[in-house]
């Protein structure tokens, strides 16, 4: 029962079940007529000897304020200490009664006016807590979620030139003595090729601050030209994928656990982790899921050269600055020291160490990796074909270890505009041990995006750069890639990106001398995010 309704009817039950009958002097009629004729009052106060520090203040402003249903006497009193008769009582019951009938009768009115509209919301009430029962009922996980990427490309590419094959093409690319290399890459990857590559994440948190992922990954571009294999290694694309077992095979491709440790460090380990998934930041904003893989790795593919096996890390991050270490073993699935383990001579392993400063729209970072690639013997920590030129790759595999610096950073505006987004890095390797004149290498991109072009939510991208490419001393490796692409974000879940890409020299030193060779492609790519 409301406050209002114990004040209200306390005193008149009491009065009106008393067993002691009253006379006519007693009830003071004259009285209670005064104040029954009096208007209600619409605000306490209007009350002058009703004060804040009464005991009852507050129900009496409850009744005034929210029903209407109390009356003063003449002399703009209440009255509160005066002893309360029965007529008094009745008079007070049946004012707020009629205001509460009216109430009611008004609730009924609109209730009978929306009937259908009611009985549509009751419908879909029912209806969602039905749905919400069977979720529960049948729900996957109360800790894990899954999320979704598809990506399918299809595309080809044309060569130019007139170069003519060499022992040194012929070691690197298996090209038959003779003939025009232009000719033999178009046998080999000129052809209209259809591919994909499909990713699965389950995200697991146990506490609502760690997380524990799982992806499971597949695809089929080994046969194709974006695999980063020779003829034209640095063709190679990021999204081009294919498990150690081969095309259309699904496996485990990250593995890892993710947990805050006190306040600002952030710890990760795990038998399938990449090295930028221990970075507390990346130091670009060009995407990732472009077009050459070249310009994925923020200008310096020997620093972040995302080596992924068996490793751990630590990141501490206070405001924008930040400051990661960790370590990866390519082969650390392993218990054979000679090509394989963690920290041994098989190891195929680096070291990062990154500072980085950033805020909600910008980030610079310096990072150092060391690399000991242990030979050619299983997964591979360095550079491969699609992010350095042959010379380049064989040099950073012959050398005992490879000490890498890389300087990355970018900029958006917040708000979509002529003035797009800029990503720029660069970054230069030292090769220890490797032959004279092969002892250091350099790399640089330049990334631009604009935001809602021609339509909202579409974006057009546009990379240069030179991929990782010998500077040691007399060496002519140079080599210049870029890309353009527009995005066209079809629905939130899925978009459409044609693109083309340019290769100036894409074998470097190799064809320097021999003629020119060039390569031109392009390709649409659908993607599909769940």
């Amino acid at each position: 029962m409301k406050l209002f309704q114990q004040l209200l009817l306390a005193p008149a039950a009491l009065g009106l079940l008393a067993p002691v009958a009253a006379s006519a002097s007693d009830l003071n009629l004259s009285g209670v007529d005064a104040y029954a004729s009096q208007d209600q009052v619409t605000s306490i106060s209007q009350f002058s000897d009703v004060r804040p520090t009464d005991w009852a203040y507050q129900a009496l402003s409850n009744l005034v304020d929210r029903y209407g249903c109390v009356a003063g006497y003449p002399s703009g009193t209440f009255k509160g200490g005066q002893a309360m008769t029965r007529y008094e009582a009745a008079a007070l019951l049946n004012a707020c009664l009629d205001r509460v009938t009216e109430t009611t009768d008004e609730l009924k009115r609109l209730m009978k006016e929306f009937q259908k509209e009611l009985a549509v919301l009751r419908g879909r009430v029912d209806g969602l807590e039905a749905r919400v029962g069977e979720l529960e009922a049948n729900q996957f996980s109360t800790t894990t979620k899954l999320k979704g990427y598809a990506a399918f490309v299809i595309g080809a590419n044309s060569f130019g030139g007139d170069l003519r094959t060499t022992d040194d093409l012929n070691a690197y690319s298996g090209a038959p003595v003779g003939g025009k290399y232009a000719d033999y890459a178009k046998q080999q990857i000129g052809a209209l090729s259809f591919n994909y590559d499909l990713r699965l994440d389950l995200d697991t948190s146990f506490t609502g601050k760690d997380l524990l992922r799982t992806r499971l990954r597949s695809g089929n571009f080994e046969g194709s030209a974006w695999f980063g294999n020779p003829p034209v290694g640095l063709l190679g694309m990021e999204t081009a994928f294919e498990s150690g077992a081969g095309n259309n095979v699904v496996e485990i491709n990250r593995l890892f656990y993710q947990f805050p440790i006190g306040s600002g460090f952030t710890a990760t380990f795990g038998p399938r982790v990449r090295q930028d998934d221990m970075l507390a930041m990346w130091p670009s904003a060009y995407p990732a899921d472009t077009i050459l893989d070249t310009f994925t790795y923020a200008g310096a593919p020997g620093t972040y050269s995302l080596n992924l096996g068996a490793g751990g890390g630590l990141w501490w991050k206070a405001g924008g600055l930040s400051l990661s270490a960790n370590y990866v073993s390519a082969n650390g699935d392993s218990s054979n020291p000679e090509n394989g383990g963690i920290a041994t001579s098989g190891s195929n392993e680096t070291g990062t160490v990154q500072l980085a400063y950033g805020g909600a729209n910008y980030g610079i970072a310096a990072a150092y990796t060391y690399t000991s690639n242990g030979g050619f013997t299983g997964p591979y920590a360095g550079l491969y074909g699609g992010n350095g030129t042959p010379e380049a790759v064989e040099a950073f595999g012959l050398s005992d270890n490879v000490n890498s610096f890389g300087l990355s950073g970018y900029f958006s505006p917040l708000a979509s505009s002529w003035f797009p987004s800029i990503s720029a890095g660069w970054g230069i390797n030292t090769y220890v041990g490797a032959p004279a004149g092969l002892d250091e290498s350099q790399s640089w991109y330049l990334g631009l995006q604009w935001g809602d072009v021609l339509f909202k939510g579409n974006t057009l991208g546009f990379a240069v750069g030179q991929p990782t490419f010998m500077t040691s001393s007399g060496s002519n490796d140079g080599n210049y890639a870029w890309e353009g692409w527009y995005k066209l974000q079809v629905t939130d879940n899925i978009s459409v990106t044609p693109a083309i890409y340019y290769l100036s020299a894409p074998l470097g030193s190799l064809q320097k001398g021999n003629g020119d060779f060039d390569a031109l492609g392009g390709l649409v790519k659908t993607t599909f995010r769940f």
